[in-house]
């Protein structure tokens, strides 16, 4: 059903400053500009997915009702949305796991620099059925512009996306068993907690669960990132140049990767920068 994450919604009260943050984290310059009653959106379109950033705009119902989301949950992640082949047949599979979907809509935009269209199915599982976390999934009727390179060692893709869970069983279940994605790892370590990684097209879905008091246990939270990139060495010293902070690169709990962490820049949310290696890498 699911062949790879389509995009990520990012949820923002400045747009502007949202699309400097990732221009200069990215390297890319943006590749849509659109919105619709209520709100604006930007898209970096790379070469495995897409990142929109989206804003309220104006004084409507959807625009008070994304202030009121930013007020109460922060900027950050917002919705996960799955690329799909055939929308049709993804919505009766939802129905089939008892995830609720919404009736299939089809939606056209309009690039406002351009001119440009484009057209899409989607349709959008329960979130009190998955969680808490806003899941669509999407059928795309042609592929988006790429963003442009705007300097040095950019940012390729995306490595993988981080859910944190308090109740990991039922992650495993939802993201494995109902939405059918390959479990890659399952693995359990005392000073960090539990890591399950899942397959989806070329990058991973990692959820993580950390024993902590107070975290909520019905509710998972999208909360990560790990952007790919060629030369991870060579992209820390870009963003370096730029005035962020950035950590020493390091070998990650997975044996094929190095990565960096960026500590500022993101809009607040966790990021790596992650090089996949052709052998293992010691520490």
């Amino acid at each position: 059903m699911i062949s790879a994450i389509d995009h990520l919604v990012v949820l923002v009260s400045d747009l502007n400053e949202a699309v400097a943050t990732y221009q200069t984290l990215f390297a890319r310059a943006p590749a849509w500009r659109g919105g619709d009653d209520g709100s604006d959106n930007v898209l970096f379109t790379l070469d495995n997915m897409s990142l929109e950033l989206m804003a309220p705009s104006g004084s409507g119902p959807t625009a008070e009702r994304l202030r009121t989301l930013i007020k109460l949950q922060g900027e950050g992640i917002a919705s996960l949305c799955f690329r799909v082949a055939d929308v049709a047949a993804a919505h009766h599979r939802l129905e089939r796991v008892a995830l609720r979907p919404t009736p299939v809509a089809e939606v056209e935009g309009r690039d406002r620099t351009t001119g440009a269209t484009l057209t899409w199915k989607r349709t959008r599982a329960a979130t009190e059925a998955t969680r808490g976390v806003r899941l669509f999934f999407l059928e795309l009727g042609s592929e988006r512009p790429h963003s442009p390179v705007t300097g040095p060692s950019p940012v390729v893709g995306l490595d993988h996306l981080v859910i944190s869970t308090s109740a990991p069983e039922r992650a495993a279940a939802l993201y494995g068993a109902r939405l059918g994605l390959d479990m890659a790892l399952d693995r359990s370590q005392q000073d960090w907690g539990r890591l399950m990684s899942f397959h989806c097209g070329d990058l991973r879905i990692e959820v993580v669960h950390r024993p902590v008091a107070g975290s909520d246990a019905e509710h998972d939270k999208l909360w990560g990132v790990g952007w790919r990139v060629d030369d991870v060495e060579a992209s820390r010293e870009r963003l370096i140049a730029a005035g962020l902070t950035v950590t020493a690169s390091r070998a990650s709990r997975h044996a094929d990767t190095r990565v960096v962490t960026v500590r500022s820049g993101t809009n607040r949310i966790p990021t790596l920068l992650v090089q996949r290696m052709s052998a293992p890498t010691m520490a």
